[in-house]
């Protein structure tokens, strides 16, 4: 059975990579010989020239936010637009509350 592949971002690149999941810890990026991010084998890049949509993925990866698989849900929630990651992250500001816990939570009241 082949091993199991995750994702890996490199951010100024706008690029993903789908890689065996163990080996080494430091990858680089073959464009630009950059350190990649393991986001996770849930992850599904944004097209190259949605510029909006990379600066959102930038906000969760620096917040800590991965792309793992779950048991049943994939994923879960993830924002997808900046104006989503925006509101989550004035929200954690003002209640005090993590940044990736907000970021990962749907629904931000109740």
């Amino acid at each position: 059975m082949p091993p199991a592949k995750s994702s890996f971002v490199c951010l100024p690149c706008r690029a993903s990579y789908k890689q065996p999941g163990g080996g080494s810890p430091e990858r680089r990026c073959p464009r630009c010989a950059g350190a990649l991010i393991g986001v996770g084998a849930a992850f599904q890049p944004p097209r190259r020239r949605d510029s909006a949509a990379w600066r959102a993925l930038s906000a969760l990866l620096n917040a800590g936010v991965r792309f793992h698989m779950g048991c049943c849900t994939g994923s879960g929630y993830r924002p997808h637009t900046l104006r989503e990651v925006k509101e989550r992250m004035v929200h954690a500001e003002r209640t005090g509350e993590p940044y990736a816990d907000v970021l990962v939570r749907e629904h931000l009241y109740g």
